[in-house]
């Protein structure tokens, strides 16, 4: 038996790496998919006043702190009881689309694009954000440059900063919006939304175009049939900031459907002593361990999970795509038929890259976004408080208990990551052995094919990492700088 290591794997955001063991006749003996990061911010926020965390846990990640920060912020208004007037209400959901807007740009276009736009064997120098770039044109590499600029210039008019908003208060906004910003949020608003119709067509020509590409999608290699969380309205139509969590079945039946602040009663989470990623599943159902179907507690919280767990979108060019997205790929425009195809998560993300570009668009054209009412002061405190959006990568949770002072006694975050990482090492495995095979030579590209099982998802690792109290385990690999072999390895366990 021999060992194969993709490490680091690439395109996502953190660290990690697949081990891949193979029996002597080339056949898959096992794989493994380890995170070996550790962050720790859930202890940073004990002895911290609370209202501090909505700036303080925005620093976990650069690529999701405002889903951090709008977390945070619902969680704090739910230790104070606040209310917020409708004005500030309006200013975060404006902020979090357009937020949307650019980080899901980033990954079709830098993380996940280069797969398909390159193609999943080209060589490794290829596959990258250049590469996209050399297939699809100069011009087109400047639109998404410019679309990512849109973005982070909404995020700064309305959270303060760029890079780790600081607006949202206990109770509402810090910063209102002028008349004159309002009228640079509309035109932004209208550039982005022709950018998400540039981008359906791009899907169109590049990927629905290659048959080779669609069979790549719908084969068994990347399927998995689990629970489908997400966020919705009170029609069931996806929602990225308000709303009930709905989970629903891999054949498309409703399991449950939650308020935030009872997300214990439905969630627990399990931990594998190799990981320093918890793996939470759906505690009514139990952990059954890494498999498929309606009696597993396995599920998935990400673009496809969101789509699968609604009965639709709310804007119409986003709802045209849903249907169509839904027809392609099961023949039943409604959604009511799950998507199961891992790979279809890319699609998926471009489904909600519509609906937040026409989101942000119709929330900037609403003259209530500039009132001066942005803030309700909170009268009193309640203790504790749970606060729940969709991040990009899935179900964002942060859940806070505090002294009758509002000292921070206990923080409880799971991220959208680790909603995803039962999912991701079961389509790692997968994977693995649909393409690491009797008398198969393991290339490069396959070994790409693989790390797309887990590029789909869009992980961020680097806001996911837990452990369990006393126990770090470290691994300590010393390599030859000329011929690569392993020197030495060292281990702590303790």
């Amino acid at each position: 038996m021999k060992s194969i290591v993709i490490d680091p794997i690439t395109r996502l955001e953190g660290h990690g790496k697949i081990h891949l063991f193979v029996n002597d006749d080339g056949s898959l003996a096992n794989c493994y998919f380890q995170v070996p990061e550790l962050r720790g911010f859930e202890q940073f926020c004990v002895g911290r006043p609370v209202e501090e965390l909505a700036q303080i846990t925005p620093r976990i990640c650069g690529v999701c702190p405002d889903a951090h920060h709008m977390a945070s912020a619902k969680a704090i208004d739910a230790v104070f009881g606040a209310t917020l007037p409708s004005a500030a209400f309006k200013l975060r959901n404006l902020v979090y689309n357009a937020f949307y807007a650019g980080d899901h740009t980033t990954h079709f276009y830098a993380l996940g694009g280069p797969d398909f736009v390159c193609g999943p064997d080209a060589p490794p120098a290829e596959r990258n954000i250049l590469g996209v770039i050399a297939k699809v044109g100069i011009d087109a590499g400047k639109k998404v440059i410019a679309q990512r600029a849109r973005g982070q210039r909404i995020i700064e008019i309305i959270g303060g900063k760029k890079v780790h908003p600081v607006t949202a208060l206990p109770g509402g906004m810090s910063k209102r919006v002028s008349k004159e910003e309002q009228a640079e949020l509309i035109k932004i608003g209208e550039e982005m939304v022709e950018f998400s119709k540039f981008t359906i067509q791009i899907v169109n020509d590049v990927v629905l175009a290659n048959t080779a590409y669609v069979d790549l999608i719908l084969s068994d290699t990347y399927a998995h049939k689990t629970y489908n969380m997400g966020l919705v309205d009170a029609n069931n139509k996806v929602n990225f900031y308000d709303g009930k969590v709905r989970v629903v079945g891999p054949d498309g039946k409703e399991h449950c459907k939650y308020e935030p602040k009872n997300y214990l009663e439905y969630v627990a989470e399990h931990v594998e002593p190799y990981s320093y990623l918890k793996y939470p599943f759906l505690k009514k159902i139990g952990w059954k361990g890494f498999v498929d179907g309606v009696d597993s507690g396995v599920y998935k919280a990400s673009p496809l999970s969101r789509l699968n767990a609604s009965d639709g979108m709310v804007t119409p060019l986003a709802q045209a795509e849903y249907e169509r997205f839904y027809e392609t790929l099961t023949k039943d425009k409604s959604g009511k038929t799950p998507v199961n195809a891992t790979l279809a998560t890319h699609w998926a993300r471009v489904v909600e890259l519509v609906f937040a570009c026409e989101a942000t668009l119709a929330l900037a054209k609403d003259d209530e976004i500039t009132s001066d009412k942005i803030f309700s002061p909170p009268q009193g405190i309640v203790g504790e408080g749970v606060g729940i959006v969709e991040a990009p990568r899935g179900t964002l949770t942060h859940h806070y208990k505090t002294d009758k002072s509002g000292i921070v006694t206990e923080a409880n975050l799971i991220v959208g990551t680790t909603n995803n990482n039962a999912p991701i090492t079961m389509s790692i495995k997968r994977a693995a052995e649909g393409l690491v095979k009797k008398g198969t030579q393991i290339t490069d590209g396959i070994l790409n094919r693989i790390e797309m099982a887990f590029r789909a998802y869009d992980p961020c690792f680097g806001c996911a990492t837990h452990t369990l109290p006393g126990e770090m385990p470290m691994e300590l690999v010393i390599h030859d700088a000329e011929s690569g072999e392993i020197v030495q390895t060292a281990r702590r366990n303790c």
